[in-house]
């Protein structure tokens, strides 16, 4: 694929050298006084120039959506036809030189201005949901989509989940993102550069199992410079949900009416439900923050806090559940030995 992109290339560079030099070589001989050698080869340069120039312009808006293109385009020819128009104001003078540049000052300002503003307004426009266009709230709308931010990536749970098949839709992944996990990916520092090559695993593993769809989203937003701002505007064009373990994230995208799938409120919320009252049998592993307490977990690791278990570090014990504390981290539960277990304490 790639061969043929450059023999394509190659061709049009070929095709504008040509093209060059026989405008050239046609200007040269008509010339009836002089005829200069150097004129068609002259041309020839200047039509590669501008086969490279056209090389450079594909690179620049390749990566542009194609609705701001279009509304560019459209914004451009409104732009010439009005300079057309009041070109035609100047018709009356005689001056041929003066008449052209008024023209050409004319379709460089309105060209502009149509082109800048048919940009920006088009995303006032609401076009019909054309996803073969790109037209819409987005180059692909689907109320199904879900953004996958950094965080959620590196955790690595979202590919669990879609086995499960739990999660369906598209699962979209900025290319603002994949370039996140890939300066991570490269930073010196072990731990960060091993978290990074695990995303880049995650993601290749989505896209292997073919469970979903996975789509790599090319949008950006050169006006914004922090990724999950970028997040929050592009769940905004694509009427997406995002996908997420960031609290701050999750929060600010709620204020803006984006609606969050936290994987951490998920995990908690499958936890095993433990009722006050209950009995327990733990492994003391820990003294805990206040003087007496000690520190066991459940299986699926939830902090458990013993009263009066210090002295039964590195022993099972059975205690009873008193209360269930919900935070922002998960859940801790607070329990008290049995009477047993304090009178052989005693």
């Amino acid at each position: 694929m790639k061969w043929g992109w450059f023999i394509l290339k190659l061709i049009l560079i070929v095709i504008c050298v040509f093209g060059g030099y026989l405008i050239g070589y046609s200007l040269n001989h008509e010339n009836s006084m002089a005829h200069y050698a150097w004129i068609p080869w002259a041309g020839g340069a200047c039509g590669l120039l501008v086969g490279f120039a056209g090389l450079g312009i594909e690179k620049l808006i390749k990566h542009i959506p194609l609705k701001l293109l279009a509304g560019g385009t459209i914004g451009l020819v409104l732009g010439l036809s009005i300079a057309k128009l009041i070109g035609m104001g100047f018709a009356s003078i005689q001056n041929t030189t003066i008449n052209v540049v008024i023209y050409i000052i004319l379709s460089c300002i309105f060209g502009y201005i149509g082109m800048v503003l048919g940009s920006i307004k088009v995303e006032e426009v609401r076009f019909p949901n054309l996803p073969l266009l790109g037209l819409g709230r987005g180059i692909r709308p689907n109320p199904m989509s879900k953004i996958l931010d950094t965080s959620v990536i590196i955790d690595g749970r979202i590919a669990d989940v879609v086995e499960t098949g739990f999660v369906g839709g598209v699962l979209v992944i900025p290319e603002f993102v994949l370039q996140e996990l890939q300066h991570i990916a490269d930073s010196p520092d072990p731990t960060r550069r091993v978290r990074g090559r695990r995303g880049l695993d995650i993601i290749k593993r989505l896209q292997l199992e073919k469970l979903v769809e996975v789509q790599i989203e090319r949008q950006d937003f050169e006006n914004i410079n922090e990724v999950d701002a970028k997040l929050v505007a592009l769940a905004l064009r694509l009427g997406a949900k995002i996908v997420t373990n960031d609290y701050n994230l999750s929060k600010v995208a709620e204020v803006q009416g984006i609606q969050v799938l936290n994987i951490n409120q998920l995990a908690n919320s499958l936890k095993p439900v433990v009722l006050p009252g209950e009995v327990l049998r733990l492994h003391i592993l820990k003294e805990g923050k206040e003087q007496g307490q000690g520190i066991a977990y459940l299986e699926d690791g939830t902090m458990v806090v013993v009263e009066n278990a210090s002295k039964h570090l590195g022993k099972e014990v059975e205690v009873s559940v008193t209360s269930i504390l919900q935070t922002t981290a998960g859940r801790l539960i607070f329990t008290t030995l049995k009477t047993g277990e304090l009178s052989r304490q005693n």
